[in-house]
């Protein structure tokens, strides 16, 4: 079904064909909200409208990278747009990143005259994990400027790293930084309890008029089954609403879109080995997945 769906919608499906597809296909979809746009990101999904704006190409040439339709670009362009319109990245800005690997966030924020400290698993731990021998690991933090997007005089005043697991964040972090963010990591904790309450912790680390933002793996298919308990977990609808009600009662507020999009490649399902292109929806087991971003705003 998915491969003709597909076929389908790349010929051009009238409009109410597209909506009765996706609705079939991504019953999770609320498709009375107005489709997720990049300009104002609240906490929603991945959407290949979003990669059509002309800001997606903007922030890509400040991590030096081409567009392409691919989720794992989209997280970047997510963060940093929810972070420039939320005055974020501007200079004498203190921003704190989880799990950072070899992700270029920590150098344009650098670039722009934020002070970054980025963090990741210890070495032995991040071997065990497998995180070294796939290439998303970092040990020192000149890793983290390897696309010499900041001068690297500015680099080395601005940015600090350690090494620190996201299941015990450090104390001293508390209440130090203007900006949290992590991209694609807290699928990893373990279990989707461990990963909802890494963000709850790391709202903790905010001052008053921070933000947190998180983006991750987002079951589109099912609000009831999914994979959890394991090396990589996959949040549902029901998980974040419950993440909105915690954080409520700490001082800190959400708005979700969840609309999942209607668009050929949101209806596209790439299947392993996956693609380096035309990648915003895969399947994961038995489930259809997307990447999700979610806004923290602490009052």
């Amino acid at each position: 079904m998915i491969k003709s769906l597909f076929s389908k919608l790349r010929q051009g499906p009238a409009k109410e064909d597209a909506k009765t597809d996706a609705a079939r296909l991504l019953p999770i979809s609320d498709y009375t909200m107005p489709e997720p746009d990049l300009w104002e990101p609240v906490s929603q999904a991945c959407t290949q409208a979003q990669l059509e704006e002309p800001h997606y190409s903007h922030w890509c040439a400040q991590i030096r990278e081409e567009p392409r339709m691919h989720r794992k670009q989209w997280e970047y362009c997510y963060i940093m747009q929810a972070l420039h319109i939320n005055g974020m990245i501007e200079e004498g800005r203190h921003a704190l990143g989880f799990g950072v690997g070899n992700e270029p966030m920590a150098a344009m924020l650098a670039h722009n005259g934020v002070t970054v400290l980025g963090t990741d698993l210890a070495p032995q731990k991040a071997k065990s994990a497998g995180w070294i021998d796939t290439d998303q690991h970092a040990i020192s933090k000149q890793q983290l400027n390897e696309r010499n997007i900041c001068d690297p005089q500015e680099f080395e005043r601005l940015v600090d790293f350690r090494f620190m697991d996201m299941n015990k964040i450090d104390r001293d972090l508390a209440g130090q930084f203007d900006f949290v963010w992590s991209a694609c990591a807290f699928e990893h904790l373990g279990s989707i309890a461990k990963g909802l309450e890494f963000v709850v912790n790391s709202a903790k680390c905010l001052k008053p008029g921070g933000l947190a933002i998180h983006t991750t793996e987002f079951n589109c298919s099912s609000n009831d089954e999914t994979v959890d308990n394991a090396s990589t977990v996959l949040f549902r609808k029901r998980d974040f609403e419950m993440l909105e009600n915690r954080l409520k009662s700490k001082g800190c507020r959400m708005k979700f879109n969840w609309n999942l999009g209607q668009k050929p490649l949101d209806l596209h399902i790439d299947m392993p080995p996956y693609s380096a292109n035309d990648h915003l929806k895969l399947q994961i087991e038995q489930y259809l997945v997307t990447s999700f971003g979610i806004i923290i705003h602490k009052d």
